[in-house]
């Protein structure tokens, strides 16, 4: 399989909001097509390059479809591991982009329209596996990070803080994860809401039911052809079985970068902004490292946060990773729209060896 050796950044473009319209914000960001997008205001004129820009008018379906996420999926189950993580502003689009309209449950499932890249890409995990007629044995594990503790979404009971190990064979892990095997699309579904629903969340001036955790659902795909059917004649050996192979398609929803004045958060809400901006200067401090020439490398510090170290194969090793930049169109988050698009063009430059 032909497998780009670079960090895979694409942008997507929220519509306004009926707040920024009322307000009369104006659209900075614009959509040039073939994959540039431009940002015009007073005494900032920059255009990006990307693989794809998505602008407000994009569907779910044309984003999933234009972003190579298919791709990705196949590769998972070709044994490669394959990380998709969403980042910028808070309030930007990147859990709706990943998940659809936050408002589901399991009794008022999303508008099959409106699902987002996680349940296509399970869908399209389904489907694939069906029509290779291979063996996969599928299951799934969910994370968060809240103020620096890991914390399984998954196990029974209020979320209890798991410790993170290092190994050489394995790199950096979560002991004691629950992993949770699924056979159907209602049953991944069903494991993502049921995780999602015990994410820490808060209202604040920016975004009503604002991210205040990074979160990643892992995949984990182990595929295995059968054993031989036919007999071999006297004296020749039977192998028991081709070699297995073992994917990942791992999901990171990245809690918002955020100005804690401009949120209005004090008190406990202060502290998790704080906690968040930390984890994401270190990944973008990173980013930054590994965006250099290989030979001029010298230390990456994935152990600065939790964060960077459950992301440190993704994003140096042996992944293989698409990352979504959400950014808003108005000229009042423009200084943060700037960071992200800046952030995801260092990351452009960043190569792993899948």
């Amino acid at each position: 399989t032909s497998v780009s050796p670079h960090a895979c950044p694409i942008v997507r473009v929220r519509p306004l909001t009926c707040t920024e319209t009322r307000r009369g914000d104006r659209r900075v960001v614009h959509s040039l097509g073939d994959g540039a997008v431009h940002v015009s205001a007073a005494r900032h004129d920059a255009t990006f390059g990307f693989s794809a820009v998505f602008d407000a008018g994009a569907s779910q379906e044309v984003v999933f479809e234009g972003s190579g996420m298919r791709q990705l999926v196949e590769l998972a189950i070709d044994g490669f591991s394959c990380t998709v993580f969403a980042f910028g502003q808070t309030g930007s689009g990147k859990t709706y982009t990943l998940m659809g309209p936050l408002a589901q449950s399991e009794t008022q499932p999303v508008s099959p329209a409106l699902m987002g890249l996680m349940q296509r890409s399970f869908a399209c995990l389904l489907e694939q596996s069906r029509s290779r007629g291979s063996d996969l044995a599928l299951s799934a594990s969910y994370l968060e990070i809240y103020n620096e503790q890991v914390r399984d979404l998954l196990s029974p009971g209020p979320p209890c803080t798991l410790p993170l190990r290092w190994s050489k064979t394995r790199g950096f892990y979560v002991e004691n994860q629950l992993s949770v095997d699924f056979e159907s699309l209602e049953a991944i579904v069903s494991l993502l809401l049921q995780g999602s629903q015990r994410r820490q969340t808060s209202a604040h001036a920016l975004n009503r039911h604002s991210s205040r955790s990074h979160a990643l659902l892992t995949i984990h795909i182990r595929s295995r052809a059968g054993h031989q059917s036919i007999t071999p004649p006297m004296g020749v050996l039977q192998p028991s079985a081709c070699p297995s192979k073992q994917g990942t398609l791992c999901f990171v929803d990245l809690a918002g970068s955020e100005r804690v004045k401009e949120t209005g958060s004090s008190g406990e809400l202060s502290v998790e902004a704080n906690s968040i901006n930390r984890s994401l200067l270190a990944l973008g401090h990173c980013i930054s490292l590994l965006a250099k020439p290989r030979g001029k490398w010298t230390h990456i510090p994935y152990r600065d946060s939790k964060l960077t170290r459950l992301l440190a194969r993704s994003l140096g090793g042996s992944g293989i990773t698409l990352m979504v930049a959400c950014v808003s169109p108005s000229s009042r988050c423009l200084s943060e729209t700037l960071s992200t698009l800046h952030y995801a063009s260092r990351a452009r430059r960043v190569t792993t060896r899948p």
